[in-house]
């Protein structure tokens, strides 16, 4: 595999995640009451904790979105 088609590979899936990543804080902050009556079903859950969850787990995505797309991408950018 070729620099240019990793490159390309990289700078889709960081296209990818942070769209994922946008519709996650849409869906959560236009829908946020809906959401939560939908796993208060399930889970015995505060509003304190299920926005606290919600919070940690987006930014865990994207600390996993920088260091699994956007890193290697520009270290790839650096090479040639």
């Amino acid at each position: 595999m070729s620099l240019e088609t990793m490159r390309s590979f990289l700078l889709g899936c960081l296209g990818i995640n942070y769209g994922i990543l946008l519709l996650w804080f849409l869906a959560f902050t236009l829908a946020h009451d809906t959401l939560y009556r939908l796993h208060a079903r399930w889970f015995r859950i505060s509003v304190e904790q299920f926005d606290s969850a919600h919070y940690t787990a987006m930014a865990i995505y994207k600390i996993g979105i920088l260091l699994l797309n956007l890193v290697p991408y520009l270290a790839l950018r650096m090479v040639v």
